[in-house]
C-alpha cells in the first residue's frame, strides 16, 4: 500500500499559484488553470501528496471555469469543511494525506451522476495520463479510467 504525505521537499517544488492555493487555502482565477479544458484519459493526483484524487471519467464541463468532477477516485483521500470565508457558507473540500486545499464541493452537478460538483483548482492537482499510470504507481485506479 502507498504511503502519501506532505513533504519539505513537495512544498519547495511549488509554484507561488500552486503554492497560494494549496498552503493558503488561496483561488486561482477562473479559466485560468492548465488542467480546465484537459480531456486526457487519466488521474489527477494531489500535486503535494501524490494521492489520487479524481478520475478523468468523472470529470465533466460545469461551466465555472476550472476543473468539475462528479466524485472523488477514493473518497477517503477527500475530507471537507465548512468554510466561511467570503461572506458565504461553502463546503471546502482537502486531500487526506497532503492537507492541500483543493476547492469547493456544490450539490449542483449532474442529477444523473449523484448530484454533486466538485469545482477543483488545477492548481492543486497534478495530471497522470492513463498511459503512464501503471508505471507511476496508480495501477489499481486504471479500471478507472475510460479506455483510450
Amino acid at each position: 500500500m502507498t504511503k502519501y504525505s506532505k513533504s519539505p521537499d513537495a512544498i519547495a517544488a511549488l509554484d507561488p499559484i500552486q503554492y497560494h492555493v494549496t498552503q493558503e487555502s488561496g483561488t486561482e482565477r477562473p479559466w485560468t488553470g492548465l488542467l480546465n479544458g484537459n480531456k486526457d484519459p487519466g488521474i489527477y493526483v494531489d500535486i503535494v501528496s501524490g494521492e489520487p484524487l479524481f478520475a478523468s471519467s468523472d470529470k465533466f464541463e460545469s461551466g465555472c471555469g476550472w476543473p468539475s468532477f462528479t466524485k472523488p477516485i477514493e473518497a477517503a483521500h477527500v475530507t471537507e469543511r465548512k468554510d466561511t470565508s467570503h461572506g458565504m457558507v461553502r463546503t471546502e473540500v482537502r486531500s487526506l494525506h497532503g492537507d492541500s486545499h483543493l476547492g469547493h464541493v456544490f450539490p449542483d452537478g449532474p442529477a444523473d451522476r449523484g448530484g454533486l460538483r466538485y469545482c477543483i483548482n488545477s492548481a492543486s492537482l497534478r495530471f497522470v495520463h492513463r498511459d503512464d499510470m501503471a508505471a507511476e504507481g496508480y495501477g489499481d485506479y486504471l479500471d478507472q479510467v475510460e479506455d483510450l
